[in-house]
């Protein structure tokens, strides 16, 4: 039935909450992550032995989106609806089901793993005293399942549009959305209102306004998880969008490498076209808006504006100089807004609650929240939804559990390939769009890369540039050429080539390349060069004085050597698949070093750490 009045869908909500419903809800996490962990076996189980004992009125399954919980997936959660308990549990496998469903709420399984309830957002859109999580972006993800429009209006789903289109006009849809502060969370920060302002008050005619969703950064999921979880709320914020600057088309450019996120948004959108959420007259206000979806081009470089504009349009993926922005001459040449994934998911609970409200949580300049996927050498891997202004030592060791086996933290990466390593001296800055730039380092999407002592400072720039150099789009020279240098330069020093002379090119040719490149992505491409450069030189300096790598990472600047801890088992000879370890039984060994591959296989197998690696 379609839904034709902001009275209608209160009716429809209200009559979807006061439905009879079982007393126990149980949410099986079914992204990607959750998937490839496998979690579907899971689902199969749990369905099965609720089959089985005739459970079909007890127990409520939930497919959901991610919950955050990467770390520990396949993750389950219980919940019981009247007493408000809950228990998470992770790493689940299907023999553990019939005695997590028989335990209920009351206490955990035996046998199985729950998770620290701190982990999990808490259930209210501000985060409570203690919690550093708050829940706007990720207020349903993880909490409704996805392909079922009626769980997303029973959360108050499409009361936002419906406010804007009935009680509101364009321009006072823009000025709040102005007074709230929202920055792009694509990575600039550029304010949402003043580009919104802008594509309006281009003269009235054919706009566009379009969802970034080529999410490229390594390590970066946000965006995923959002469309995988909550597809809904992006359309919603789109339509809202479209209301504000006079358009009637959204288009959605999404990674064909998002076959689950695609599959999702295409059932969002046929079911809010069935329901009138989109389409003609939306609310009886006159108001006609569609979505389409076009899958981009593979390319990195289509994550800038101009470049993704090009790539809708089936041109070559290249950024164009800008003025014309594309708020003023965007796609086909037509006014166009481009705000990314998680910027849109702001927008509902901004017009649903108001600027006073969303300006309550974050700073001054930086308001709202800011999601981060944690990756990398952190203890926990997953999703968190923090207020801006939170510190890094929050994030990393106090909702991420530390460092991985007990290492010591070393640097962390944000903004991806355009960004920066941040040291232990900044873990109690204040995360805001400012603060990260004022420290070589930017917001960027939203990828958090954590390092240990481990990794090599050279190596991890190295490994960003390379990335880059595959992913640029080579129209401009500093680009193409100069990043082409800049890591041929990083490759000598980690192969024991490097001078100090070479350290100082690195250091010129940055500065060069960040002031001449065309678009933004080459301006900020030598910033992990500079930021190690800045805050690792000592290590830079090891390889090409000393040549060595102090993290015994640059496998030509490594060396192994035998220790008098050998006891002569044998076990690095019969591993070793260059034969240079020789030795008699029970006695000291030996490496010829003339002949070793430098493979590690006999540090790594020694069970008596005799073998050194420096």
């Amino acid at each position: 039935m379609k839904i034709e009045s902001p009275v209608q869908l209160a009716e429809t909500a209200g009559q979807l909450n006061a439905r009879p419903r079982p007393p126990m809800k149980l949410l099986v996490s079914l992204g990607t992550c959750g998937i490839a962990a496998g979690t579907q076996p899971v689902l199969k189980a749990i369905r099965d032995e609720i089959t089985e004992r005739r459970l079909e009125n007890a127990i409520e399954v939930s497919e959901v989106g991610c919950m955050g919980l990467c770390y520990a997936e396949p993750v389950i959660m219980l919940l019981d609806r009247e007493s408000g308990k809950r228990l998470i549990y992770g790493d689940v496998t299907p023999q553990q089901i019939p005695a997590i469903l028989a335990a209920g709420t009351d206490a955990p399984a035996t046998g199985t793993r729950t998770i620290d309830r701190n982990w999990y957002y808490p259930e209210s859109e501000t985060p409570a005293d203690g919690e550093f999580q708050a829940r706007i972006v990720l207020r349903n993800t993880g909490r409704i399942n996805p392909e079922n429009i009626e769980e997303y209006i029973a959360e108050g789903g499409y009361t936002a549009l419906a406010k804007a289109l009935t009680e509101m006009k364009p321009q006072d849809v823009i000025d709040l959305i102005s007074a709230s502060g929202l920055r792009g969370r694509g990575g600039g920060g550029f304010p949402t209102g003043r580009k919104w302002q802008f594509a309006a008050n281009q003269p009235a005619g054919e706009k566009f306004i379009i969802c970034n969703a080529d999410e490229g950064d390594p390590g970066a999921f946000m965006d995923r998880a959002v469309l995988e979880g909550d597809p809904h709320t992006v359309l919603e914020a789109m339509a809202i969008g479209g209301y504000a600057i006079g358009a009637s088309t959204g288009v959605i450019y999404i990674r064909a490498e998002y076959p689950l996120a695609v599959k999702r948004l295409e059932i969002a959108i046929r079911q809010a076209e069935e329901r009138g959420l989109l389409g003609k007259n939306l609310f009886g206000s006159g108001f006609d808006f569609k979505i389409e979806i076009k899958f981009g081009a593979g390319a990195f470089v289509c994550g800038e504006e101009t470049a993704l504009i090009h790539s809708i349009e089936g041109k070559r993926g290249e950024p164009t100089v800008k003025p014309p922005f594309p708020a003023v001459e965007g796609l086909w040449k037509r006014p166009s807004v481009v705000n990314n994934v998680e910027t849109y998911a702001n927008i509902c609970a901004i017009v649903r609650k108001g600027a006073e409200w969303f300006r309550s949580i974050g700073t001054q300049g930086s308001p709202g929240t800011k999601v981060f996927a944690l990756a990398g050498k952190v203890a926990k891997v997953g999703l968190v939804e923090v207020p801006m202004g939170s510190t890094l030592r929050e994030i990393i060791f106090g909702i991420g559990g530390g460092i991985k086996h007990g290492r010591e933290f070393k640097a962390v990466q944000t903004g991806g390939p355009s960004g920066g390593c941040i040291t232990k001296q900044h873990l109690d800055l204040g995360i805001d769009y400012e603060s990260l730039k004022g420290i070589g380092s930017m917001m960027g999407s939203g990828g958090m890369i954590v390092m240990d002592e481990d990794d090599c400072m050279v190596n991890i720039a190295k490994f960003f540039l390379e990335f880059t150099l595959d992913e640029s789009c080579g129209k401009c020279t500093p680009c193409r050429i100069g990043n082409r240098r800049l890591y041929e330069m990083l490759e000598d020093i980690t192969n024991g080539l490097g001078t100090v002379e070479t350290i100082e090119k690195l250091k010129t040719l940055s500065a060069t390349i960040k002031d001449t490149a065309l678009c933004g992505l080459g301006q900020t491409s030598p910033n992990p060069v500079l930021s190690t450069l800045s805050n690792f030189e000592d290590e830079y300096l090891a390889h090409v004085k000393e040549s060595r790598c102090p993290a015994g990472v640059c496998v030509k600047l490594v060396h192994y050597t035998i220790t008098d801890k050998c006891v002569g088992c044998g076990l690095c000879v019969r591993h070793c698949p260059a034969n240079c370890i020789s030795g008699e039984r029970k006695m000291r060994h030996e490496i010829d070093q003339s002949r070793c591959l430098k493979c590690g296989a006999c540090y790594q197998v020694c069970k008596f750490h005799a073998v050194e690696k420096h």
